[in-house]
């Protein structure tokens, strides 16, 4: 069995008033991905959810880190697809181990609601600051500063940057800019969370954390998981191009991230910590 692609064919029929075209167009793929955690001799599922095939290393990377399952790159042994029995020592592209450097699994209890999540759901259910605050998680001081005018135009560097976008139609988003606004990372997925995830990874093993000096900005909306997402990552400020959820709301302000939502065009909403934005006071 190969590699899985982002992207597959399939015919089409177009309809446009009363002439009828059949075309070949792109879907984006959707494929089930189990994350396991390895310590010694132990194994265990911790996750399994719906993906777009690609980065699934950064993915598992980083849904560990956003989770508190790993607090740094150091924390990882190797992360690898694993070997189906069945099928001569193959690759199986929907399975991805990570093996940490310990002896013994983590408390894992808390990753039971992650045994199977659908690209839409993602982290669900944990609906609290008291977790955050738990974990450690501290509040986000200083940070990169950015005019409002750039801020204007990541909307269309985040769409001029999506490559599957272009080709499905289909997919989420999530990037980092910096304070000049160009384009540091970017990452695409059928689930909004994944995406995020895939994006904190790429950080994770790339030793991009914190993310003190970039901008997070999403295709979406801002849930109350993507934010706390960057708030474990440390990221000072969080755009959406859509709305923000009342918890959101509530984490931006409490973690200090400056949040931004509806920003499209020459407009935007800034609901948590506007003193990152030229021009605007507390």
């Amino acid at each position: 069995m190969g590699r899985p692609a982002s992207k597959v064919r399939a015919a089409v029929r177009v309809v446009r008033g009363d002439r009828l075209e059949v075309r070949t167009d792109f879907l984006a793929t959707e494929e089930p991905l189990e994350v396991r955690l390895a310590a010694g001799p132990h194994r265990r599922t911790v996750a399994v959810t719906m993906r777009t095939p690609g980065h699934d290393f950064e993915l598992a990377a980083g849904f560990l880190f956003s989770e508190g399952v790993v607090r740094g790159r150091e924390d990882i042994a190797r992360i690898a697809y694993c070997l189906d029995s069945d099928l001569a020592g193959e690759q199986t592209y929907n399975v991805v181990t990570v093996e940490l450097r310990r002896d013994d699994l983590p408390e894992l209890g808390f990753l039971e609601r992650h045994f199977f999540t659908t690209s839409a759901c993602g982290v669900c259910g944990k609906a609290s600051l008291d977790v955050l605050w738990a974990r450690g998680c501290a509040p986000v001081n200083g940070g990169v500063q950015i005019d409002p005018r750039l801020l204007a135009e990541l909307p269309d560097r985040l769409q001029q940057a999506q490559s599957l976008f272009a080709h499905t139609g289909g997919l989420h988003a999530a990037a980092l800019f910096d304070g000049e606004g160009q384009l540091v990372a970017l990452r695409e997925d059928v689930g909004r969370h994944n995406a995020m995830d895939k994006l904190v990874g790429w950080a994770l093993l790339e030793g991009k954390l914190p993310w003190r000096d970039y901008v997070v900005m999403v295709s979406g909306r801002a849930s109350f998981e993507l934010v706390q997402k960057a708030v474990v990552a440390g990221a000072p400020v969080f755009c959406a191009v859509s709305a923000p959820t009342s918890l959101a709301v509530e984490v931006a302000k409490a973690f200090r991230v400056t949040l931004v939502g509806f920003l499209r065009g020459d407009r935007f909403n800034v609901y948590a910590e506007p003193s990152r934005i030229t021009g605007m006071s507390s």
